[in-house]
């Protein structure tokens, strides 16, 4: 059918090897849950169009526009430490890739679309409550100035899906800059063609890092390039509280985009050994770990590189190793020049990372809330006290010590409250994805009523905007809620 999406596929005109051809599996009753009117018109589509029948057909799978080439894409991926050589999309599919208003090159892409020759056993389905969380955190992370893939759509199929019990099925429709994942690297390097890998490089640089193509080892380039993207990934979520909870290489993207909101969660109360994923037992991905991870997972995307990095495996060992021991330098910029923003100062000022430390530190003593102790702090400059207060109101000298040290760094800086507070309150966010609220929105969506989610929506579109009425959702979870509480895949 014919609508207004200008696809132009270079991944399947270019990466012959790398995807398998694949249609949909039908829906039975398809009904829109969500559409993203913003997203929409940025794809250069009315919304309307895609809310008519035609185009809720176009959006669950079960007509393909013009232009498009609906694949099944092949990647390989450590799974918890764990290589699995052949993963790719299970339950997905790549409709193509439409050029924006901008004449930008962005995916279109379906999940929970039915079973594909990756699907490995599992049925290939989704169910509404998973595909709305994706929908909710794709477009949380993009209000929160975090780079992510977005959400265009929630249909509904009108089929049942089983899980623990039968759940209404539905289809996530996703926007990224592309799906080149770490885990599409390890699996082209698999095959008995190197050219497919070099043709991957050459597309990988084209599409996301093109000044790599101009560097003497343009595969060194592109992980330089590709190492500098995730550490500035992954301190963004650390200074947001955000965990992401499978960072499996399969779920790690060349553009340096979040991808893949399965088991994630915010943080309530900090510490760094929050894990809320029930498939993490050992707590691999747990928050604190997240850095840490993203190196191993960048000497993952190394190994396939090394042939094309030099002839010598011996010496592309060494220039890939001495590139990847930056990886803590690269994050640590990253991660002060966040905090210093966070902290109201400028960011070469030399105490930030002691002051954001010390404050982590505190917070984790007093069972602090992550995300109001740091917008709390625009208080502290104006004289109240109250954000490191512990409840119990038991005084701790290191309280008091700490917020003498925060006011006078500002005064040493030279820095106007005003300005600090105003630009503190473009750093700190007051709603995030809290996580009692997006299960209570999915419960409801999930069995029909979609004003819970439509609210919560409409909150997280404005993250730094403090508005009327809205005190619940900067709240942290009711007292044992996070005890308890544990974070599906949805698969």
């Amino acid at each position: 059918m014919t609508t207004s999406f200008r696809f132009d596929n270079s991944f399947v005109r270019e990466l012959s090897g790398l995807y398998e051809q694949w249609n949909a599996t039908h829906a039975s009753a398809p009904e829109l849950l969500a559409l993203n009117d913003e997203l929409a018109h940025a794809l250069g589509v009315e919304p309307a169009e895609l809310r008519s029948p035609a185009g809720v057909d176009v959006l669950v799978g079960n007509s393909v526009p013009d232009g498009a080439e609906p694949v099944a894409q092949a990647y390989a991926g450590h799974q918890f430490g764990g290589f699995s050589p052949r993963l790719g999309d299970g339950r997905a599919l790549l409709l193509g890739e439409v050029i924006d208003v901008d004449g930008v090159r962005r995916d279109l892409h379906l999940k929970g679309s039915g079973r594909t020759p990756f699907a490995r056993g599992g049925d290939g389905l989704a169910t509404v409550g998973p595909m709305l969380r994706e929908f909710v955190m794709c477009e949380a992370m993009h209000a929160l100035g975090i780079p992510t893939t977005r959400g265009l759509a929630v249909v509904a199929t009108g089929d049942q899906v089983r899980r623990e019990t039968m759940l209404p099925g539905a289809v996530f429709v996703r926007v990224a800059s592309s799906h080149l994942r770490v885990g599409t690297f390890q699996y082209a390097a698999s095959l008995d063609d190197p050219d497919v890998l070099a043709s991957l490089v050459d597309h990988a640089i084209a599409r996301h890092h093109p000044a790599a193509a101009d560097a003497a080892v343009p595969a060194l380039a592109l992980l330089d390039s590709v190492m500098d993207a995730q550490a500035e990934l992954i301190a963004r979520w650390m200074n947001v509280g955000f965990i992401h909870g499978v960072m499996n290489t399969d779920n790690v993207t060349i553009s340096g985009e979040s991808i893949d909101f399965g088991p994630c969660a915010f943080m309530d109360r900090y510490d760094p050994e929050t894990v809320f994923s029930s498939i993490d037992q050992g707590g691999r991905y747990a928050y604190g770990n997240q850095p840490a991870i993203g190196q191993w997972n960048l000497a993952r995307l190394a190994e396939p590189l090394l042939t094309l990095i030099d002839d010598d495996l011996d010496v592309a060992v060494e220039r890939a190793t001495a590139l990847l021991q930056r990886f803590p330098e690269r994050y640590e910029a990253h991660l002060l020049a966040g905090q210093a923003a966070k902290l109201g100062l400028p960011a070469d000022h030399r105490d930030v990372g002691e002051l954001a430390s010390d404050l982590l530190a505190l917070m984790q003593r007093h069972g602090a809330d992550f995300t109001m102790t740091w917008r709390g702090l625009r208080d502290v400059l104006d004289g109240s006290d109250a954000v490191l207060r512990p409840e119990s109101n038991v005084v701790d000298p290191d309280v008091d010590a700490w917020l003498a040290r925060f006011r006078s760094a500002h005064v040493a800086a030279s820095v106007n409250v005003g300005d600090a507070t105003a630009a503190m309150d473009l750093a700190n966010p007051i709603y995030v994805p809290r996580n009692h609220l997006v299960e209570a929105a999915l419960s409801a969506g999930t069995a029909g009523d979609l004003a819970p989610f439509e609210e919560l929506m409409d909150v997280l579109a404005a993250p730094f905007t403090e508005r009327v009425g809205l005190d619940r959702f900067a709240e942290p979870a009711p007292d044992g809620f996070a005890d308890e509480y544990q974070t599906f895949c949805g698969t």
